[in-house]
Parts: structure tokens; C-alpha cells; sequence
């Protein structure tokens, strides 16, 4: 073979392995590198129909003993990546759930102990309650109108018959807080839990948030998170690139600035550090990142599209962290087109 033909072959696998992801990104000791692709997936879930669709995000599993990592996909169902990250399966899951669009995801457990799966479908204003097989146990339908919601602008908003579309959904004390971005209200909402067996529910006198540029107030309330140990909400506000902070009574009490041009989907905390996977980035041409923040600051930019080479990563829609054996892992998918990924930490 001439020097030529041994020039394109090289060129040829150097381009191969950059198309696998086997470059690094990030800052620091917060680097990565590609361990698992959308291959990893079951079979029902890779199917171009399916992926394409992902608009979720990843329930953690952070009981002891446990550290299963949960999410939907439309058209295929719930999925569970193993604790070890090195298997995934995919649960019988209800119909109603396994065809719609799933935008987030969290686990609780309910008054009787036992661990649930809370499942915001934006596309047919509900939010699902299953057990961890799969099993639809409960529908949280939209407000009607009748109830108390716990402000004026609520309870006259859905008097008119506005639009209920939930984002994301935390747990806490018997609480659903429900975050509502992508309606006309995009305020905090909460439902009670009445009785776990049967599971039901009723709304709560308790919203919080709403449309505007005060603070407090919101762009698009996204995701929601609370901080293990803690009875603090979070809510991504994507379009001011902020995580804007409240007391559980809803009442404001800070915000940490994101990146100036980041949209922020959601925050997932471990320990010290958070992830939090944007929609796109200050430089739309490279695709979107993923920030990890130290104690509130942020100390490493992962670039999966630029740097690891998935070209389907150009929005980052949620993003989780796992440790194991002393290693950090990312758990992230992308949207629009949709796209599954694990990245191990380089050390």
C-alpha cells in the first residue's frame, strides 16, 4: 500500500473513531469521555420513530441499595438503566404513559412506603403515577375550575379553561409541586395526596411563580428539583438562564446565574456537585452543553455534539449524575432530534 493509500486510511479511521465519541470534554477533573450510546438501549427504544421523540429527562433511584435511573420514551415505554449502568430493560408499561410524551420524570415514595415513579405527560395535560413495573396507579388530571389553587391568577386561569401543561414534577411531605412552563399560567402548582391505597389525589391551595421578569417570576419554568436533604424547590428558568430557588411555601429566596445565551432545562444534584443539561449554549453553532457546578459554581463545560462527536446532541434536554466506584458518571439525552448517551469521567 503507497503512502497515499496509507494517508486515507488513517484520515478514514481517525474520522471513524471521531464519529464514535471516543474524544474527551470538560474541564479539570470534571472531563468525560462516550461509554454508552443510544445501542444501549432495548431494542423497542432505538427504533428512529421512537428516539427521535425523546423530550424527558431521568428519575434517579437514590435509596440505599438501590440506583436504578428511570425515563420514558414515546412510543416504547419506561426504561431502566441498571444501577451498574451496564444493562437497561424495558418495563410493561401502561399504555396510557407508553404513548405519551413524557418531558420529565422523579421518584418517590408514597404514604405507604412503597416507591413510585411521577410522569408529567406535556402532551395530554396529566401527570402519571406508576409503580416501577410499569403500572398506571393513578392520574393527576388538569384543574377544572372548582378547586382552590391557592391564588386568584390560578383559580381565575382555570375557571377560563386554560391550558394545563406540566413540565416537570418533585415530591415532598405529600406534596407534588408541579412546574407548568409551557402554559399560558407557568406557575409552581401543587397536589395533595390523600390516600396511597388507593393512590389519589386532590389540588392544593399552594402556587406559586407565574409569567414576568420579577424575581420569583418566570420565562418558562421548566424543570423542578429538590435538593436531596433538603426542602428546597429549584426551577430552571430556561429562557433567563437562571435556577431561581424557594422556600416549600413558595416563597423566593435566590437565584444562581447560568451562562449568558444557556437555556437550562433542569439541575440534578450529587452531593456537592450539580449537572445541568441547556437546550443550546452562548454559541449556537457548536451545539448545546452540559455544565457541572461545584457547590454553585460552575467548574467544567462538556460539549457532546463539538467535542465527543454525537451529532444528534445539539439540544441537551435533561442530564443526571451517577457515581460509581469512585468514578462520576452523565446520564443525558438530547432533543430535537432526540438522542440517549452515558459519559464516564476521565481520570
Amino acid at each position: 500500500m503507497n503512502r497515499a493509500a496509507l494517508t486515507l486510511l488513517f484520515l478514514a479511521l481517525v474520522g471513524l473513531a471521531w464519529t464514535q465519541g471516543t474524544g474527551v470534554s470538560g474541564n479539570g477533573k470534571m472531563r468525560f469521555k462516550v461509554l454508552y450510546t443510544s445501542k444501549h438501549l432495548p431494542a423497542e427504544s432505538q427504533k428512529e420513530e421512537v428516539l427521535k421523540k425523546a423530550h424527558g429527562g431521568f428519575a434517579v433511584d437514590r435509596r440505599p441499595g438501590r440506583g436504578e435511573t428511570y425515563f420514558a420514551l414515546p412510543g416504547a415505554g419506561i426504561i431502566q438503566i441498571s444501577a451498574d449502568l451496564k444493562s437497561t430493560k424495558m418495563l410493561n408499561t401502561a399504555p396510557e404513559v407508553r404513548d405519551a410524551s413524557i418531558h420529565n420524570a422523579t421518584i418517590f415514595e408514597g404514604p405507604d412506603g412503597a416507591p413510585y415513579l411521577a410522569l408529567p405527560g406535556n402532551g395530554v395535560s396529566k401527570v402519571f403515577i406508576t409503580n416501577l413495573e410499569g403500572k398506571l396507579v393513578h392520574t393527576i388530571n388538569a384543574p377544572d375550575g372548582t378547586q382552590e389553587m391557592g391564588s386568584t391568577t390560578a383559580n381565575n386561569y382555570y375557571l377560563g379553561r386554560g391550558n394545563f401543561i406540566p413540565t416537570d414534577v418533585e415530591y415532598l411531605n405529600g406534596l407534588f409541586y408541579i412546574a407548568t412552563g409551557y402554559s399560558n399560567l407557568d406557575m409552581i402548582l401543587t397536589a395533595k395526596v390523600t390516600s396511597a391505597n388507593p393512590f389519589r389525589t386532590e389540588w392544593n391551595d399552594l402556587s406559586f411563580g407565574g409569567r414576568g421578569a420579577n424575581p420569583g417570576q418566570f420565562g418558562t419554568s421548566h424543570g423542578i428539583t429538590i435538593p436531596p436533604g433538603t426542602t428546597r424547590i429549584d426551577v430552571s428558568d430556561r429562557p433567563n438562564a437562571e435556577i431561581d430557588r424557594f422556600n416549600r411555601h413558595g416563597h423566593y429566596l435566590s437565584t444562581v446565574r447560568m451562562p449568558l445565551g444557556s437555556l437550562p432545562c433542569d439541575i440534578f444534584y450529587h452531593g456537592k456537585y450539580a449537572v445541568v443539561g441547556s437546550l443550546d449554549g452562548p454559541d449556537r453553532s457548536k451545539g448545546a452543553p452540559i455544565y457541572i457546578m461545584e457547590d454553585d459554581k460552575l467548574i467544567s463545560t462538556v460539549m457532546v455534539k463539538e467535542d465527543l462527536g454525537l451529532p444528534n446532541f445539539l439540544h441537551i434536554h435533561n442530564a443526571v449524575l451517577r457515581e460509581l466506584n469512585g468514578k462520576i458518571y452523565i446520564i443525558a439525552q438530547a432533543w430535537n432530534p432526540g438522542d440517549f448517551a452515558v459519559l464516564e469521567q476521565v481520570q
